[in-house]
C-alpha cells in the first residue's frame, strides 16, 4: 500500500492505483531492480536493490509486498521499453532496417530475461497476468513494423506477428546465456526468409 492514498490518484501499477509522486518512486525502484537483477540475479538480497535506489528496504516492501511483485514490475517495464522502440526505430530507419533492429532489439530482451523466465512460469499469482500483457504491447508494437515493411514491398505479407515472437524466442533458447551472438545469427537469417518473395512494388505483396 502507498502514502497519501487521500490524494488523488494519477496512475496505476500492478492493479493499483498510486499517485504522480509514488509513480516516480515506484519507477526508481523498478530501474534499480532492473539493474541489481541484471548483474546479481533475480534472488538478490532486497537491500542491494534498496542501496541502489538509496532508499531503505521498508519503503520497496511498501510498494512491493512480495519480491513476485517486483519482479513482475521489472518485466512489465522492459515489454513497455522494448515495444516503445518499435516506434522510434520506424522514425530514424527505414521499414525493412527498422523491422531488423527492432527483431535484435528483441533478442536482447530475451536473452536478458532468461533469468526472469523460470519464476515467470513458476504459478505464482503476481505473474499470471504477464504473458497477456506481453502480447497485448509487442504483438502490436511487431505489426506496425511489419505493415510497414510490407507496405514497401521490403519483406512478405504473410508473417504473423504472434509466430515471429514465439520463433524468436525458440531461437534464443540455444544460444549462450552469457553470448547471444548465436541468437542474433539465427534471427538475421529469419529476417532474411521474410525478404524472400518479397516484392518491392510500393504496395502490399501477397503470397503465390
Amino acid at each position: 500500500m502507498v502514502q497519501d492514498e487521500d490524494q488523488p490518484a494519477k496512475g496505476e501499477i500492478g492493479g493499483r492505483r498510486v499517485r504522480k509522486d509514488a509513480l516516480r518512486n515506484i519507477g526508481t525502484l523498478v530501474q534499480a531492480a532492473r539493474e541489481v537483477f541484471a548483474t546479481s540475479g533475480i534472488d538478490a538480497p532486497m537491500r542491494e536493490i534498496a542501496e541502489k535506489a538509496s532508499v531503505g528496504v521498508g519503503t520497496i516492501y511498501r510498494h512491493f509486498p512480495q519480491r513476485a511483485d517486483l519482479i513482475a514490475a521489472v518485466f512489465r517495464h522492459e515489454v513497455d521499453a522494448c515495444a516503445a522502440s518499435a516506434a522510434a526505430l520506424l522514425e530514424r530507419f527505414g521499414p525493412g532496417e527498422a523491422l531488423d533492429r527492432w527483431m535484435q532489439r528483441y533478442v536482447d530482451f530475451i536473452v536478458a530475461k532468461r533469468g526472469l523466465a523460470s519464476s515467470l512460469y513458476s504459478g505464482g499469482s503476481a505473474y499470471a497476468a504477464l504473458p497477456a500483457y506481453f502480447d497485448k504491447h509487442l504483438e502490436p508494437a511487431l505489426q506496425k513494423l511489419l505493415d510497414a515493411a510490407v507496405a514497401t514491398g521490403d519483406v512478405r505479407a504473410d508473417a504473423r506477428p504472434h509466430d515471429l515472437l514465439r520463433a524468436v524466442a525458440n531461437l534464443c533458447q540455444t544460444g549462450s546465456n552469457d553470448d547471444p551472438a548465436q541468437a542474433r545469427l539465427l534471427v538475421s537469417l529469419l529476417v532474411d526468409g521474410l525478404r524472400y518473395r518479397a516484392v518491392k512494388s510500393g504496395g502490399p505483396n501477397r503470397p503465390e
